[in-house]
């Protein structure tokens, strides 16, 4: 059967506000409003968003909704860990001494999880000289969806968060899928080729490279290492410790931080931006996420020590809640194809700041025969009608700030 590639644009009622302050560090964030549960029964992804004026509070479990483990080799087993994360709302550019990227949490991701720097804690003989890599050392560890519980229960991620967005989207611009504790954004791996939101589509690239050298006995800006590290073999290979990079400028797209300043769809008007960065095959590639430097200041409250991340909030804060904001006509494009179809429908929201849609198949007597929930956009999701009979259908797709309804036909 010929394949119809159906694109449809449609105008749905939308819940945002009109109130300026609700912008993408309120919006973005993937809230559990049905009680849904993760790992161990756990509450998952984010609890609820809190926000002033100057910071947004995240509370969230670091627990997922998408299913995570088992962890090769990984004792360690998650927990709730009910933090309660502090974004700054009005992130600024650091113009003095740069913040160290530091291990433990270093962001959150869009559903509440914990973002890791690119080392593991250990360096060659403990001499915290030669740093080790991660993904290199820990990466069998990794689940399928690349994340793995620490010994305090936190599950995190130390590079891309395959299970979070679709990363074999290459024709759109990535989501905005997390912040870092500097209050920039974090997006997936794809952008616009231009700074200026134009250009098309492209694979951000890091600026790192891999050094040329078979010996580790200096540094990457060329000072002799105070404690030399194990010459470059098979053993251990080029990539195994973090110090086996340098930052070679416009090499890639991307700065010494791991990001750009650049349009966005959430930020027209453009604003400094992390980028998780991939090969052309999909694998990690160093330092991932963010550099070993924020590009902003990071104020206290979610780093250096086992507290951080438990917030008090000692400001007035308001609740985000989607239902009770105001309602406006917002335009929601949607790819649905075939159609008419016969085993399979495809659907694919395009990126648009609104998360968890219920998927309806309803025949034309208002019964429904088909229910899929946690549809995210920018992912692609396969229906299997296969055993629903031929003939006209509803599709309608729905969350608590928006909802349309499709036309489809069904082919047996």
């Amino acid at each position: 059967m010929k394949r119809v590639f159906l694109i449809l644009a449609l105008f749905a009622i939308t819940a945002v506000s009109s109130d300026a302050q609700l912008t993408p560090d309120v919006t973005s964030w993937i809230i559990n409003t049905t009680g849904a549960t993760g790992y161990a029964g756990i509450p998952s992804n984010v609890q609820q968003v809190q926000y002033s004026a100057n910071n947004v509070y995240v509370s969230a479990s670091c627990i997922p909704g998408y299913s995570i483990g088992p962890w090769t080799g990984n004792p360690n087993i998650p927990i709730n860990k009910n933090f309660v994360f502090k974004i700054t709302r009005n992130p600024v550019k650091n113009t003095g001494a740069l913040v160290t990227v530091g291990l433990g949490h270093i962001g959150v991701w869009s559903n509440g999880v914990s973002i890791y720097n690119s080392q593991d804690a250990m360096s060659y003989n403990g001499a915290n000289v030669w740093l080790q890599n991660a993904y290199y050392f820990e990466g069998v560890s990794f689940d399928a969806c690349l994340g793995h519980p620490d010994q305090g229960g936190e599950y995190h991620h130390h590079v891309n968060p395959k299970c979070l967005y679709n990363d074999l989207d290459s024709t759109h611009h990535s989501p905005l899928i997390g912040f870092a504790f500097d209050g920039f954004p974090i997006y997936g791996a794809y952008a616009y080729a231009d700074t200026n939101g134009t250009g098309g589509i492209k694979r951000m690239r890091t600026s790192y490279q891999l050094r040329t050298i078979t010996t580790r006995t200096t540094l990457p800006d060329g000072t002799a290492a105070s404690s030399a590290g194990p010459a470059v073999s098979t053993a251990y290979p080029i990539g195994d410790y973090v110090q086996d990079y340098i930052y070679v400028a416009g090499s890639g797209d991307l700065d010494d931080h791991n990001g750009r300043f650049c349009k966005t769809p959430e930020y027209p008007n453009g604003i400094y931006a992390y980028f998780v960065t991939v090969d052309a095959s999909l694998n990690p590639v160093y330092p991932y996420v963010i550099g070993p430097t924020y590009y902003g200041t990071v104020q206290a409250g979610n780093t250096n020590g086992p507290g951080s991340g438990h917030n008090t909030i000692t400001e007035t804060v308001t609740t985000y809640n989607p239902v009770s904001v105001a309602q406006v006509t917002k335009k929601l494009t949607i790819d649905i194809y075939p159609n008419p179809a016969q085993d399979h429908l495809f659907l694919y929201l395009e990126p648009i700041v609104s998360n968890n849609f219920t998927v309806l198949l309803i025949d034309m007597t208002g019964k429904v025969l088909f229910r899929q929930s946690n549809i995210q956009p920018t992912i692609s999701y396969a229906l299997d009608i296969s055993n629903i009979p031929g003939g006209t259908y509803l599709i309608n797709i729905r969350n608590e700030e928006t909802e349309l309804t499709q036309k489809v036909i069904i082919l047996h």
